[in-house]
């Protein structure tokens, strides 16, 4: 039986509904029954998806677009405050529901499984629902990107598992209460609303701290910010709360240890020992970095009940999600592929997994730098970690919600890379790239179109220009 939708939300409007967490909110409530609508600054797959649901999707934002009879206006922290929704919302007193409030609600009555770190979020969340629905557990998911079409990065399921991707970016996780928390590491990002490590520990001690009582915390053991979490857990957790902690990794001391990860291709054999039990399953993404994603899936699956046999088997149904190192195609050779990486961790896991890839081929790289705020205090980090690459044009800034801060530009990255020896060019019009790289490429070449903006959008055009 389908939980209820709370009353609050039985006739939703969303703002920014086409927006990967919003969307998948909005899928969820019209899934269950509930009226839906909302805005987005234009139109896309996912709002078309959307109204596919019967969900009404205005395009553009106005007072006017706020039904009369709506019960409650849904927001996320990008949302700001002179949005003439929100304004209108307020005039008339409806009331206004955080994402992570509404998603919270989602959840309970059943038993939830909550995917927070840095990085590896997205794709691990979506191993775990690909992976519980091949067992035929009919989970409940909602996801930060699209598993294969749009509009596919939520899902209503008969069943009692919900499998969330829990951000620490605006401190939202802190409103779940998962029965399974993982955390896959622990860094400095998000720099709007975090200004040091510190504050970054006790945010996602908080989230630990949510874990229902009997409930259980997977945890890296080999990320150093991960370990040091997992010490203040244990030093200051409430005396005689029932919290169960299970590490994971390649270090000796992990509790589900990583015995070997042998790459195929664009797919990884990994081997672990579980419980003294060594097995031995696939993941259909290259790299250690995808590796250790699928291995916290499977202890998390493991933790809530589920054979680890058939959940490792299971676990080699995924096959990507968008964004996520996805090939977008080959053409006379060159193979293009698409990285949501935007942070310097993130970006040196894809560019070394990519590597082992290549063969004899080079690694050809179209990054777009995402937030002033992250390149101002990471730009140094991300031109070095550029330096994987045989080659690498830089865009723009890509500013999302933020605003130009003076003296932050791409010259900040390509200047680090640039003093490691990299082959490092600067391309301010994004229309020129696909001649760019047309003339870079030759037969074997990997080409990474990279970052969280509009850069995944040159991937066709890069194809096309390489077949003409």
């Amino acid at each position: 039986m389908a939980p209820a939708v709370p009353s609050a939300m039985d006739r939703p409007h969303l703002i920014g509904i086409g927006g990967a967490g919003m969307s998948g909110i909005a899928k969820i409530l019209a899934m269950r029954g509930a009226r839906v609508a909302g805005s987005d600054s234009r139109d896309s797959a996912t709002a078309d998806a959307l109204r596919g649901l019967g969900a009404t999707v205005h395009i553009g934002h106005a007072a006017e677009h706020l039904a009369a009879d709506a019960s409650c206006v849904i927001v996320s922290s990008a949302i700001r405050a002179d949005n003439p929704e929100l304004a209108a919302a307020a005039e008339r007193g409806i009331p206004v529901i955080h994402r992570s409030d509404a998603l919270a609600a989602l959840m309970e009555g059943l038993r939830p499984i909550a995917v927070a770190g840095t990085h590896g979020k997205t794709t691990t969340t979506s191993m775990l629902a690909v992976a519980l629905t091949t067992l035929g557990r009919e989970p409940s998911y909602a996801i930060g990107g699209d598993l294969d079409a749009p509009g596919s990065n939520a899902l209503h399921g008969d069943g009692e598992i919900f499998v969330a991707e829990a951000d620490e970016s605006d401190r939202s996780f802190h409103k779940y209460a998962p029965e399974v928390a993982v955390v896959l590491n622990v860094e400095l990002d998000h720099h709007a609303n975090y200004a040091s490590m510190e504050e970054i520990y006790e945010s996602f001690q908080i989230f630990a701290d949510r874990v229902r009582p009997g409930g259980t915390l997977v945890i890296s053991a080999d990320q150093p910010g991960a370990r040091e979490l997992t010490a203040r857990v244990t030093a200051g957790g409430t005396p005689g709360r029932d919290l169960r902690i299970v590490t994971y990794g390649e270090a000796e001391d992990a509790d589900v240890r990583i015995v070997t990860i042998k790459p195929r291709g664009l797919t990884s054999e990994v081997t672990v020992v579980f419980d003294g039990r060594v097995i031995t399953f696939t993941v259909s993404v290259p790299g250690r970095h995808y590796a250790g994603n699928a291995v916290a899936a499977l202890v998390a699956g493991t933790a809530l009940g589920l054979p680890v046999h058939n959940l490792a088997s299971a676990l080699g149904s995924y096959t990507g999600v968008k964004r996520r190192l996805q090939l977008q195609g080959t053409v006379n050779g060159v193979q293009v592929i698409d990285s949501y990486a935007h942070h310097p961790t993130e970006i040196a896991a894809d560019l070394e997994a990519i590597r082992g890839s290549a063969g004899d081929g080079r690694v050809l790289v179209v990054f777009q730098p995402h937030l002033f705020s992250r390149t101002q205090e990471l730009g140094i980090e991300m031109g070095e970690a550029l330096t994987l690459a045989d080659s690498s044009v830089v865009l723009d800034i890509y500013p999302a919600r933020e605003d130009p801060v003076p003296g932050v530009t791409s010259a900040l990255i390509i200047d680090a890379a640039t003093a490691k020896g990299a082959d490092v060019r600067a391309e301010h019009a994004m229309e020129a790239v696909p001649e760019l790289i047309a003339g870079m490429a030759r037969p074997g070449d990997l080409v990474l179109t990279m970052g969280a903006g509009d850069v995944t959008e040159l991937g066709p055009r890069i194809l096309a220009r390489l077949g003409s």
